[in-house]
């Protein structure tokens, strides 16, 4: 049975001040929730944060004493070099994060990247020790257009070109994220969400075999809130959630945690 993973992406928000007074207020949340409590102690249910690169020496810190995993929300594909701005896996992993998002769609579509540097990104995390989570999902004119399933196809068989099977079910999670469901407010149905999901599914079966599929982990991601989380999570092929702005705020996001049990 996969686990549930839910996470929160903090985008760039939180600094180390913020982000100590976060985790202080989400461990007592934690402790408030015992249920939570027992589903990670038995494996059942995962909660990352993947926090500004400014923030991940404090999040791993303040989350020491916890089960909460903290990630990147980006990496570089080079160890090291003239990259200025950038932050390497070497450097992610030295902090002491385990996880690191790539190719989310602000970064597809604000900093133009593309599929091959995305490629090179996700070998650089997996090669480096860390698990990734490869972002995916059509814009508002692509759906219209009926090609969200060819957009999908491509970024899912680009993304993991050259990665192996093994590696897919064990270091990599897939997180749909509907471009035109990312802090709008609007959120796909919970079936809309599923068929998308189940197509993932699919493309990893073909791509990897039917053992690595049914083990891989695909969240959805896109204005998720305390009361569509349920009905997210019911759906079969939907493992967890990528969650925004609802992230920000301990109470808030602990309810999402809570829901997806």
């Amino acid at each position: 049975m996969r686990r549930k993973f839910i996470a929160g992406n903090w985008k760039m928000h939180n600094g180390p001040a913020a982000t100590k007074e976060f985790f202080g207020k989400f461990a007592a949340e934690l402790k408030g929730s015992p249920e939570v409590e027992k589903a990670i102690a038995e494996g059942r249910e995962e909660v990352a944060f993947f926090v500004p690169a400014v923030s991940l020496l404090t999040a791993v810190g303040e989350s020491k004493d916890t089960p909460l995993i903290i990630g990147a929300e980006n990496c570089h594909w080079e160890p090291k070099g003239a990259f200025t701005g950038e932050t390497s896996v070497p450097m992610i992993a030295e902090i002491g994060a385990t996880h690191t998002l790539v190719g989310h769609s602000e970064r597809r579509h604000i900093f133009r990247e593309t599929d091959e540097e995305l490629n090179k990104k996700m070998h650089a995390a997996l090669e480096g020790g860390l698990s990734a989570v490869l972002c995916v999902g059509e814009t508002l004119e692509e759906r219209e257009a009926n090609k969200a399933f060819e957009v999908i196809r491509t970024q899912f068989v680009e993304g993991l070109k050259g990665v192996d099977a093994g590696t897919v079910a064990e270091k990599v999670i897939i997180a749909y994220e509907p471009v035109w469901a990312i802090g709008t407010g609007k959120t796909a149905s919970a079936g809309d969400a599923e068929e998308v999901c189940r197509y993932i599914r699919r493309l990893a079966d073909e791509s990897f075999g039917s053992e690595a599929a049914e083990m891989l982990i695909i969240l959805y991601g896109g204005s998720v809130k305390p009361e569509n989380t349920k009905g997210i999570m019911s759906q079969p092929d939907v493992d967890g959630v990528l969650v925004g702005g609802a992230s920000l705020k301990p109470e808030v996001f602990i309810e999402i945690v809570r829901n997806a049990l």
